[in-house]
């Protein structure tokens, strides 16, 4: 009996990050998390409906925000794009998370829409640990979609 082709789920660690208007040595980061799209259901029932039971609806789809995570440099464009919102500019902007295979090729691609930085953290540091100083972005956008 022959078995049929093996298809490992893709791990975890292989992926990357890309912005619009944003240079490539950027994004460059350890975790990304915030994935996360729901839909509210909305119960209806009219006063004919025979079932005793409310109809369920699909109401408004909300999408996460996405956490980035990576060890800080010199490399300043986050804080600048940050910064500009601070400042009230309009700088939303588009990008992609890719999960890549061992070979390096994108498997899986969600794009995101109209996203602006709405919380910029700094490094925790601590003089008895030996870590790396890490940045975490968190980002807002209004829509994903897998490609």
């Amino acid at each position: 009996m022959a078995v049929g082709e093996r298809k490992d789920p893709f791990a975890g660690f292989n992926f990357r990050v890309r912005f619009d208007r944003t240079g490539p040595d950027v994004a460059a980061f350890r975790e990304v998390t915030g994935l996360t799209f729901t839909t509210a259901p909305i119960e209806y029932r009219a006063g004919t409906d025979p079932a005793l039971h409310v109809r369920k609806l699909t109401g408004l789809r909300t999408f996460g925000n996405l956490t980035l995570r990576r060890g800080i440099t010199t490399n300043r464009e986050l804080w600048t794009w940050y910064r500009n919102v601070l400042n009230g500019l309009p700088d939303r902007r588009g990008g992609e998370i890719a999960l890549r295979d061992e070979q390096q090729a994108d498997v899986l691609v969600w794009t995101f829409a109209d996203a602006f930085i709405c919380k910029w953290q700094g490094p925790a540091l601590n003089a008895t640990t030996n870590e790396i100083a890490i940045e975490e972005v968190e980002i807002c956008v209004e829509r994903v979609e897998l490609q």
